[in-house]
């Protein structure tokens, strides 16, 4: 998505001035307006949020508030866009940097998936039918809406790192094969967990070779098909950081994001999502240490407000999510300054259509996450 510049008049401010002006323009919105934070958002946006947490918890919390005109969504774009589909059409969502993407899930579009799954029902035969040879496509939540909308349409479910085995169960009881897409990782350390094999009953579907780069025989052996993305952010995570943390914190507890890579997860004491490694942390014992592997403004927040704990990142060197980081504190401003003066900017709106498909997968989404998914 293009961003035009800021106003030249947002760009010199300093950074109390910003907040300063951020909390007069949300007591000038009050109950008209939400702000959601993903917990991978700097803290000076966390600040302003009413709401913070993962992507499934943020899904519903968008929802919760159906009085207020305006949800300013400060996450990246997929994320804005489910919050669209799931709130009423009176409300209007919007991203303060429209620019603020996600990489993972730019490596799956919806000619790719469309082509995918024509192939495999050319090796599978009719993979909608029933049997062993049917298969439900599964969408990491980390996608686009039109991918969200396929997946609606074909019968399948979006999940977030929170359900991802629920969606996956939910599937196997009735289908025999998932396509799961866009992060490969998530998809094999779920399988895994529940004992599906990796190098017999899994595959890897590349988009860019026939066939996702298998044979025939492959595909009809496996039981998930994953597509061959991955985020950025955790593929930085290694073995080798969980070995120099073991030796140089003995007694700690290593926890990673189930985005990283099955030897680091295989590795780590415990895996979970964001929630769930915050929940973690913070029902820990005073005194304990933790080796976290998931992106640092979480971690170093993890830190700050947990002072009788020692938590810090496994990996030393790592940057903040890149497109994560594009909210910048100036960019809400701004966009809060706009509804002041009754102006909507950055609005995200997800074509009718499509929001009807993706409101059925997002929907059983949140349906298995409390374990009440129907067919």
């Amino acid at each position: 998505m293009y961003q035009a510049p800021l106003p030249q008049e947002y760009t010199g401010l300093d950074e109390a001035t910003v907040a300063r002006r951020i909390d007069a323009a949300r007591a000038k919105l009050g109950a008209k307006l939400v702000i959601l934070g993903h917990h991978y958002q700097r803290d000076e946006i966390i600040a302003h949020a009413d709401y913070r947490g993962d992507s499934y918890k943020l899904a519903k919390d968008a929802g919760t508030h159906p009085e207020a005109e305006h949800i300013v969504f400060c996450g990246v774009h997929f994320m804005a866009e489910s919050a669209d589909i799931l709130t009423p059409e009176s409300q209007v969502v919007i991203l303060p940097n429209l620019a603020a993407g996600c990489s993972m899930a730019d490596m799956a579009n919806h000619f790719q998936v469309r082509s995918a799954w024509k192939q495999l029902g050319e090796v599978l035969g009719d993979i909608e039918v029933g049997g062993a040879d049917t298969v439900l496509p599964i969408t990491y939540i980390n996608s686009a809406a039109n991918l969200k909308a396929f997946v609606g349409e074909h019968g399948g479910t979006v999940c977030t790192s929170s359900n991802a085995r629920a969606a996956l169960e939910w599937a196997f009881s009735q289908a025999g094969k998932v396509l799961f897409f866009p992060d490969q990782h998530l998809g094999r350390n779920t399988g895994v967990a529940m004992g599906v094999d990796p190098e017999t009953e899994m595959a890897l579907w590349d988009p860019f070779k026939p066939l996702g780069g298998n044979t025939p025989e492959k595909l009809r052996d496996s039981k998930i098909i994953l597509w061959k993305g991955h985020c950025s952010v955790h593929k930085r995570f290694t073995v080798e950081q969980i070995q120099d943390a073991r030796r140089d914190h003995p007694g700690v507890t290593v926890m990673v994001h189930p985005e990283c890579e099955l030897e680091v997860v295989q590795a780590s004491d415990r895996n979970g999502s964001t929630e769930a490694i915050l929940k973690a942390v913070t029902a820990a014992p005073a005194g304990s240490t933790w080796a976290i592997g998931t992106e640092i403004n979480l971690v170093r927040r993890l830190a700050k407000e947990n002072p009788d704990k020692t938590v810090f990142c496994l990996d030393s060197q790592i940057c903040p999510c890149s497109t994560m980081y594009r909210i910048h504190p100036s960019f809400l401003l701004f966009a809060l300054d706009e509804l002041v003066a009754g102006r909507v900017v950055n609005q995200v709106k997800v074509p009718d259509e499509t929001a009807r498909w993706a409101r059925v997968a997002l929907g059983r989404m949140l349906e298995i996450g409390t374990g009440t998914a129907k067919d």
